[in-house]
């Protein structure tokens, strides 16, 4: 029995082997919608034939602008620029070139060991679903390489092929589904990124029967070199999103509302929570249970537009109990 179990225990580690061995270089999230900034994660799953990864190229398709690759300890960044096919609009401004591939080099990733590679960038110009490949290279030394660049026919599964092509779904689907009613979760949960802005940490609180004002927040990030401005807030659960400042006023505290929005100064992180920045929901339409959610759709001075969704939480905190007259 114990020569059984050591045999089948020796195949299943050789399958499992194997299974590494052909694991393919893909991207953790494989899907956004247009018009999105998006974080390309690029998973290498191994070396070439068993030898180390020296140097990791990743091309850019049409479609995918304004990149900005993130460095990695003990790699070089190389980042190679060029024509776009079209005019793409980066807040105003028409921009016709940029990024078209990123190399990260002279570093040392073990065959037995996994990591990722981070590309951000804007997608952008599309009128339909349509599917992005980004050809990928391993360079393991001077003498070994693994090409990712295999792009499916029509109808063909990617899975068939030896060498497919990381690639990055792009569809139109924007907050429709939120929209359908707050219990509907948009993608955008978590954290969601625009321009150099970070927006995370969403919620808002449940509110009681027959309430017609709520409150949320949210954390946003500016990892820019500019300072930037959250302007407006709108979603279809309300018929009007203010932004609310609680501050003190005479050793009282007052509530008002920020006519010229909300300033996020560059390096810094601004949050929204009850007490103090926060968003008001005014003539909610359906009050916020928890468990469920609510699209919004956030507007900055520069950035641009994004949406995003809030969890709602347990009644409770300023944010759900302010009283408007």
């Amino acid at each position: 029995m114990t020569k059984t179990r050591f045999t089948l225990l020796t195949a299943g580690l050789t399958l499992a082997a194997a299974s590494m061995a052909h694991a393919h270089a893909t991207f953790e999230v494989d899907s956004t919608p247009t018009e999105k900034t998006f974080k390309a994660i690029l998973q290498v799953p191994h070396g070439c034939d068993g030898k180390p990864t020296t140097e990791v190229q990743v091309k850019l398709p049409e479609g995918f602008v304004f990149a900005k690759p993130q460095p990695k300890r003990g790699w070089e960044l190389e980042i190679i620029k060029g024509d776009y096919q079209k005019t793409y609009d980066n807040h105003g401004t028409k921009v016709s070139s940029g990024p078209v591939e990123i190399r990260w080099k002279g570093g040392n990733l073990p065959d037995e060991h996994y990591d990722t590679f981070v590309i951000r960038g804007k997608v952008s110009g599309f009128d339909k679903e349509t599917v992005l490949a980004f050809p990928a290279t391993q360079l393991c030394g001077s003498a070994a390489k693994v090409v990712w660049d295999e792009v499916p026919a029509e109808g063909q599964d990617a899975h068939a092929l030896e060498h497919p092509a990381p690639t990055l779904t792009v569809t139109l689907s924007t907050t429709e589904d939120a929209h359908g009613g707050h219990g509907a979760h948009h993608a955008a949960t978590g954290s969601v990124e625009t321009g150099d802005l970070e927006i995370s940490g969403g919620s808002a609180k449940a509110m009681l029967p027959g309430a017609k004002v709520g409150g949320g927040g949210f954390v946003i990030k500016n990892t820019g070199s500019a300072d930037d401005r959250l302007v407006a807030v709108e979603s279809p659960a309300a018929g009007r999103v203010e932004l609310h400042e609680m501050a003190m006023e005479n050793d009282v505290m007052k509530m008002r509302k920020l006519g010229d929005g909300i300033a996020i100064p560059a390096g810094e992180t601004v949050e929204l929570k009850g007490g103090a920045l926060h968003l008001m929901f005014m003539e909610v339409r359906k009050p916020f249970v928890a468990g469920d959610a609510v699209p919004v759709t956030l507007t900055f001075e520069k950035a641009g537009k994004i949406d995003y969704v809030l969890p709602v939480g347990a009644a409770g905190g300023e944010a759900a109990g302010h009283k408007h007259k």
